[in-house]
This record gives structure tokens, sequence and C-alpha cells, in this order.
């Protein structure tokens, strides 16, 4: 059950927290309270994509080389050791999690047509398109088959609805793309289900894996929904050159993404700005000079101090729903987890 008496009431129903944030830590300080358990899944997750395919095998191994941070399995075994025990099914939730996000990305490389990932050539790079979609639709298989085989329905249908929405949200994105007609309510239902909804179903999982309170799991499910609207805003931000840019200044203008900060700008300017900004978005090309011009606009009509107010107000929620939790090393390390995203350089 939940803590209730750890957190003040606050009008927006999520609570205030009395103290101070904690000082943000480093992803290896973070996982530290499931080092172990982190571990065990690296082998768990190598023999869930096993395959006695040799080309298959040899797709699979070069993805298992790649540096990534493996964020989702962390999440996934931190709230489970918040909510319990650390179970057999946990490891399956963070592979199945792993597994169906692996496949989203090796299919999304073949979408954008990229020739990279975390630094490495990408499957479709090497292998061509057609091997990288049979390869992600073999991750996906693998993902459906692992739960299936465990009777794991409640987290099947957790993470196979998450993947519903991370389609459902790229292709809203798209379509509001080619139309430039994005407001606040827009964004967020897109982010909400390009972005938060793995990230959601990452910490329900968890929380899944080792209770079947539905309080408790509606709950971490939530936190999870916060801290992924509020990594989404982080990452807008750098696209408009903020001090700590972590990814190339301008990317999602030059791909015309309405993002937080230029909506709100735009929609807190005259009609002549509005104008004048809306036709360099609309330009099919944009220099450097059209780029710092927009951004210069979204600073000084108060676009990024609005976004990071939003960010910092759902990463406080978060932090509020966390604190509802029994004190631990892995709720520690969960709200460290909310403000290393809210703090993140890349």
């Amino acid at each position: 059950m939940l803590d209730s008496t750890q957190v003040n009431a606050g009008g927006d129903g999520y609570g205030v927290i009395t103290s101070a944030p904690v000082r943000p830590m480093a992803l290896s300080e973070l996982r530290r309270p499931v080092e172990q358990e982190l571990a065990a899944f690296k082998t768990y997750f190598r023999e869930a994509m096993r395959s006695p395919v040799g080309l298959l095998d040899k797709v699979t191994q070069y993805v298992l080389r790649q540096k990534g941070k493996r964020v989702r399995p962390l999440l996934v075994l931190l709230s489970a050791k918040t909510c319990g025990e650390i179970t057999e099914s946990s490891y399956r939730a963070a592979a199945l999690v792993e597994l169906l996000h692996t496949a989203t990305l090796v299919h999304d490389d073949v979408v954008d047509e990229a020739d990279r990932r975390r630094g490495m050539f990408s499957i479709n790079a090497l292998w061509k398109n057609k091997i990288a979609v049979l390869f992600g639709d073999f991750l996906l298989s693998r993902g459906l088959l692992l739960a299936l085989d465990y009777r794991e329905y409640d987290l099947l249908h957790t993470v196979s609805d998450a993947v519903r929405r991370m389609s459902e949200g790229e292709l809203l994105q798209i379509e509001k793309s080619r139309l430039l007609d994005i407001d606040e309510e827009t964004y967020f239902r897109i982010i909400s289900d390009k972005t938060a909804s793995l990230i959601s179903a990452c910490t329900a999982s968890g929380a899944i894996s080792v209770t079947s309170d539905e309080e408790v799991i509606q709950c971490m499910r939530t936190v999870g929904e916060k801290l992924g609207l509020a990594f989404q805003i982080r990452d807008d931000l750098f696209d408009f050159g903020v001090a700590d840019v972590g990814k190339p200044l301008g990317i999602d203008l030059k791909e015309k993404k309405m993002t937080l900060p230029l909506i709100y700008a735009l929609r807190e300017s005259p009609r002549s700005e509005q104008q004048r900004i809306m036709k360099i978005i609309k330009q099919k090309r944009k220099n450097s000079a059209d780029v710092r011009e927009v951004a210069a606009f979204v600073e000084q009509a108060g676009g990024i101090a609005y976004a990071r107010t939003m960010m910092k107000t759902l990463a406080q929620e978060a932090r509020s729903l966390l604190h509802q939790f029994p004190d631990s090393e892995a709720r520690q390390a969960l709200i460290g987890l909310v403000d290393y995203t809210v703090t993140r350089t890349k």
C-alpha cells in the first residue's frame, strides 16, 4: 500500500514535497541499487534474442555490442524493487520492454533512412532494409512469445498498448507537421503517446511483476507518464541552443516539428510576428541564420522559460508520487532518475 502521509495534498491531486530535490546523480550511481540485477538481465536478454538461424544470430550479436544506456530495463528493475522484491517476472518485464523498444528503433532507422545508431552503423546500413525490417519483426515476435510462454498477460497488454500509442503518436505528429497546426493540447497528446507511453510501461511493468495491488501499479504508471513528458520537453529544449546543447541546433525546426517552446512563443506573440516566424518554418530549406532567428524569437517570447517551468512541474509531480512509497535505495534512485532527466545534457 502507498503511504499518503509522506506528501501534502496539492491542488492537482499529486501532492507537494516539502523537502528540496536531491542532488542530481550520474547514471552509474542510479544503477547501484540494482547493479546485480542488471548484470543478470544482460544474460536474460541475450538468451531471449538467441536464434538457430546464423544470419539472425550475427545481427543480434552486433546489436548486443552497442553501448546503450539501458535506461528502460533500469526503470523496470528500480520500479519493481521500489514496490517489492525482484522476481523472474521482473527480468521478463525488462527483457520484453527492451526487445520491443529495440524493434521500434530498428524499424525507425529504416523509415528515417538513418545509417547510424549510437555511433555505430545501423542495421539497415549494414544489411539493407529487408533484413532490418525482418530483424525488427523477429524482435517483436520474441517479445510477444516471451510474455505468452510464461502467461505474462498483464505485462504483454501493458507493453503492447505502449507500442500502439507510440505508432499513433508518430503518425499524429507527421499529420500535424504537414498542417503546422499543433496547439499545446495536441503537443502533449503526441509526446504522451510517442515518448511517455513506453516509459510509463516500464514503471508499470516493474510494479506488475511484483504486486497485484492496482493502486500501486497505477501510481507507478503515472510516475512513468510524468517522467516521460518531462524527458521529452527536455529533449525539445536542446533544439533551441540552450547552454547545454545535446543535439544539433534546429533539427526539429528543419523537420517542421512544433514543440512546446515554439508553440508557446507563437501563441503569446502579435499576429505579425506569428506570420513572420511561420513563413520561416514553412520554408523547405532553412539555413543556420533562419534557425538562429527562430531560436532567438522563442527565447525572447518566453518559450524557453515556459517549457522549463512545465518540465520542472512534471518532474515535481513524479517525485511527489514516488514519496508515497516506503523509503529505500531503489526509491531514491528513481527520484534521482527524475532529477537526471531534467538536468541531462544529452
